[in-house]
């Protein structure tokens, strides 16, 4: 029997926080009826992997509260309204969080972060040969608990496979990269 696609019938914000706002959808489907359903409608997201000339990638080292412990990931964030696109959201997401700028941003890809509850994209992207210019920026009554690390890009499969880099949006970015820039093999 072949999928057939739900219609959304009305939407209903029923919670609103700073980072997303919780929406009741009330569908129907031919075979199935009416049902309600929760998502979670957020901002566009955005990430980018810092690569400096030696090949270091920069890494933040960051409290999150969903797991109660430190996660290692890349710079990123949401699309702040004033941001003209993801690719300056990005940047600015990075100059904040580690200092670092860079004149070569190049697109990676983009996921829905969780496509069964969220409607919206995290956009990946690739800044080659950053460079420090600050030391990282946050907003005074923030809760973000960071520490900025680097680590040669040939280590990031690693930490990834151990589980050392455990955010999915991180991974998705790295699966981008690996996919546009194979890892170099070595001459016989």
């Amino acid at each position: 029997m072949k999928a057939r696609k739900w219609r959304m019938l009305e939407s209903e914000r029923v919670y609103t926080t700073p980072i997303f706002d919780l929406h009741r959808r009330k569908s129907a489907h031919p075979r199935r009826g009416e049902r309600d359903f929760f998502v979670l409608e957020a901002p566009a997201w955005v990430n980018i992997i810092p690569l400096t000339r030696d090949r270091e990638v920069v890494l933040v080292r960051q409290f999150r509260h969903g797991v109660s412990a430190f996660t290692l990931e890349i710079p990123g964030g949401m699309i702040d309204p004033e941001d003209r696109n993801p690719a300056e959201a990005a940047m600015r997401e990075m100059r904040e969080e580690c200092g670092y700028i860079s004149n070569e941003v190049i697109p990676l890809g983009r996921v829905h972060p969780n496509p069964a509850i969220q409607p919206n994209f995290c956009y990946s992207f690739l800044a080659r040969n950053v460079h420090k210019v600050a030391e990282p920026h946050y907003d005074s009554a923030g809760s973000e608990e960071t520490e900025v690390v680097t680590v040669p890009l040939n280590q990031i499969r690693e930490l990834i496979a151990s589980g050392k880099i455990s955010h999915a949006l991180v991974i998705a970015a790295f699966s981008f990269f690996h996919v546009y820039n194979p890892p170099r093999r070595r001459r016989r």
